[in-house]
């Protein structure tokens, strides 16, 4: 009897190395969400969200095989994309599905495509730097999320042509939060951001209530950097 040759080839269209990185990148996904449920995360709709957004499509090319790791990445300009659990946190305290959403900092806009992904009406985001403002509206155009408006602002003084907002997402450590921001908030909003103290930067939530603002600073630590206020002369 002649010996049978059980070798696989990969097929002439190359699917069969297309399946195998497509499996590879299913398991690393899984790894990403898992990691992050082990870090605390716990909020289903954040996880999802993060789960279908590819990380690494916005993260720097010289850092994209970081990018399914809980770790700050630099971007140019001097700035950082934040961890992803540092974002998943601030996410589901901000609860955006069905909001006219604020974000002051768009960075390389991953989170801005996240909060898409959990179903805010409206995403209007505010970057100081021209540099990472034009860069995260090409990513997001190519990846479908050309809904997001992102301009070039100093986020916390916004233009009084943006309106007023249901949520506002503060990317960034401020001494404190300026009344200019809490003054875009429309009543029954949240804004969430981060505030240094003696302990570190820690999660604050601002709900606007009718007989004025309510204000939590939790004890969750957020490793985030500060936001500098101010419209870039340069980059």
């Amino acid at each position: 009897m002649s010996q049978v040759d059980v070798t696989h080839e990969e097929a002439p269209d190359g699917s069969g190395r297309e399946d195998a990185e497509a499996a590879s990148g299913a398991v690393e996904t899984a790894a990403f969400v898992l990691g992050l449920r082990a870090r605390g995360v716990r909020d289903a709709a954040v996880l999802g969200a993060m789960e279908r957004v590819p990380r690494e499509a916005f993260a720097p090319l010289a850092f994209r095989d970081l990018a399914r790791r809980d770790l700050a990445l630099p971007l140019p300009c001097g700035q950082t994309m934040t961890a992803p659990s540092v974002i998943a946190t601030m996410l589901a305290a901000l609860n955006p599905q069905g909001a006219r959403v604020l974000e002051i900092g768009t960075g390389s806009g991953y989170a801005t495509a996240l909060l898409l992904r959990l179903g805010a009406a409206e995403v209007v985001s505010l970057e100081r730097y021209a540099t990472l403002a034009r860069n995260a509206r090409s990513r997001l155009d190519a990846l479908g999320f050309g809904a997001a408006m992102v301009g070039l602002a100093d986020g916390c003084a916004p233009p009084e042509e943006a309106g007023t907002f249901d949520r506002i997402l503060v990317n960034g450590r401020l001494a404190d939060l300026p009344q200019t921001l809490l003054a875009r908030l429309n009543p029954g909003g949240r804004l969430v951001g981060a505030l240094g103290t003696p302990a570190g930067p820690r999660l604050v939530a601002i709900a606007q209530e009718s007989d004025g603002p309510w204000r939590q600073v939790r004890e969750t630590p957020l490793r985030i950097g500060p936001l500098t206020p101010g419209l870039a002369a340069v980059l």
